[in-house]
């Protein structure tokens, strides 16, 4: 049976995560989560009582972590080693763990290889920074979703203005045009536009407008 999948990639703040999920959602697709899977591999550590520092250990443990995703009823289920781990992996000890952790390639390429083994046995929407260069370099439909460094900085300053955070838009900017040349020039999988990728410039688009015109473009080729 046919499976397909969607890789949508693209700087911090484009709307990579919230056009994924909706798109998921109209297609009945699971949207992998893969923040969250890092997270279940940092739970998977703490478990076994290892330090963020201890590299070796860390590489040892993740050839026993098995994580996917599924979905009931509607509701994202995180499943580490068969338990459904949901409700544990959004503390600060699992989130401080996940990004200490996530630095070691060990842990990335074991988070691609589980990544992998999900879509080759379901419909899914991927979104992230090297899914359609790196994780999925055979999806179906690839994205590369973007939108202006001023337009991002204004959707991140009214983001924290309605949680009732006071911020600096040129400073938002500007922490997003550093955050962007990082992951433009990091040595593993760099953020990048496959070169089959529809570029979607999202700067002048609402939500559902993105969100129509990526379903469009993947209806054309499946």
């Amino acid at each position: 049976m046919k499976h397909y999948s969607i890789a949508i990639d693209g700087p911090a703040g484009a709307g990579k995560s919230t056009v994924a999920k909706r798109i998921a959602k109209r297609l009945n697709f699971i949207y992998v989560d893969t923040g969250a899977m890092y997270r279940a591999l940092a739970l998977h550590f703490i478990r076994n009582n290892i330090s963020s520092d201890e590299r070796d250990k860390i590489e040892e443990a993740c050839k026993y972590a098995d994580i996917t995703i599924e979905y009931v009823n509607g509701e994202q289920q995180v499943i580490l080693n068969g338990e459904n781990v949901s409700g544990l992996i959004r503390t600060e000890e699992v989130g401080n763990m996940a990004s200490a952790s996530s630095v070691y390639p060990p842990v990335r390429l074991k988070l691609v290889e589980l990544q992998r083994a999900l879509a080759a046995k379901a419909d899914v929407v991927m979104d992230g920074r090297d899914i359609g260069t790196y994780v999925l370099p055979n999806a179906d439909l690839k994205i590369y979703l973007t939108a202006s460094s001023a337009e991002r900085a204004r959707r991140r300053h009214l983001e924290l203005k309605e949680r009732g955070i006071d911020a600096d838009i040129n400073e938002i900017e500007k922490d997003i045009i550093e955050r962007d040349k990082r992951d433009m020039n990091r040595e593993f999988a760099p953020l990048r536009k496959a070169e089959d990728a529809v570029l979607v410039d999202s700067s002048d688009m609402t939500i559902d407008e993105v969100t129509e015109t990526i379903i469009d473009k993947f209806n054309a080729v499946k």
